[in-house]
């Protein structure tokens, strides 16, 4: 049986770093500075600022930013990288 990889817990570290825990017990901390602050996007380009970085939440175990504006596959955070 295949278990479903969810997010159980994330937690700001700094800069752009957020450390999360999974449903499996693994624990990843994941830093988004390459993705935020090389972005082109208009829309990420507000992330570039901490305060709105750390507006994130966790949402049916997946890690967004105000309702979906911001998100990344599950997969990739669980690998602990982020596309550029």
């Amino acid at each position: 049986m295949n278990t479903v990889i969810t997010i159980t817990h994330a937690i700001y570290m700094q800069d752009y770093k957020i450390s999360l825990k999974f449903n499996d017990g693994k624990e990843q901390t994941v830093d988004f500075a390459g993705f935020i602050k090389n972005t082109r996007h208009q829309d990420i380009k507000k992330y570039q600022n901490i305060d709105e970085f750390k507006k994130f939440h966790l949402t049916f175990g997946d890690l967004e930013w105000n309702d979906y504006e911001l998100a990344f596959p599950i997969y990739d955070l669980y690998q602990g990288k982020v596309s550029h």
